[in-house]
């Protein structure tokens, strides 16, 4: 009888797959208020902080600013400033959160570079570990995480120096 790797919440991402909602969840999440819900680890003044609802592995990040803006070319020099920080950031609160051996961070710019959200940039900060590109991901387009959102949410606030 061949084994099974049950991942129950990723069918919220299946079904959701062809849904186009209306809004942003760029815009739409940090005004929603509940940074805990919403997975907003970090507020700064022109960007903020959040998990990846979606993750490759846990602990991954993204970085986005306030303002919707689609083109780095249109970001303030705040902005970028703060992006550029808030991404050290990311790093360090991973690295002590999960001691990884190294990152992928990047943007993607536009649909035809892979962006899900092409109207909004965001930067991903992907922690990683030797030997973590296994058959599941690069073949069965599959990611086995070892925790749950919430679970990654709380490791990462408790290493931010931020209350609750």
């Amino acid at each position: 009888m061949p084994e099974r790797l049950w991942a129950p919440w990723r069918m919220r991402y299946v079904e959701s797959a062809n849904d186009q909602p209306d809004g942003c969840i760029f815009d739409d999440l940090p005004a929603a208020g509940d940074d805990r819900e919403n997975l907003i680890l970090h507020r700064g003044k022109a960007a903020f902080v959040l998990l990846n609802a979606f993750p490759y592995t846990s602990g991954h990040l993204m970085i986005a600013p306030y303002r919707h803006v689609a083109d780095p070319a249109e970001l303030t020099d705040e902005e970028m400033l703060e992006i550029q920080r808030l991404i050290g950031s990311s790093v360090a609160w991973i690295r002590a959160a999960y001691k990884p051996d190294g990152f992928n961070i990047g943007a993607n710019i536009g649909s035809a570079a892979g962006a899900g959200i092409p109207d909004h940039l965001h930067w991903h900060v992907v922690p990683r570990w030797k030997g973590d590109t296994n058959f599941l991901s690069t073949v069965g387009e599959t990611r086995v995480l070892p925790e749950s959102l919430e679970e990654s949410y709380d490791r990462l606030r408790a290493v931010t120096g931020q209350n609750g």
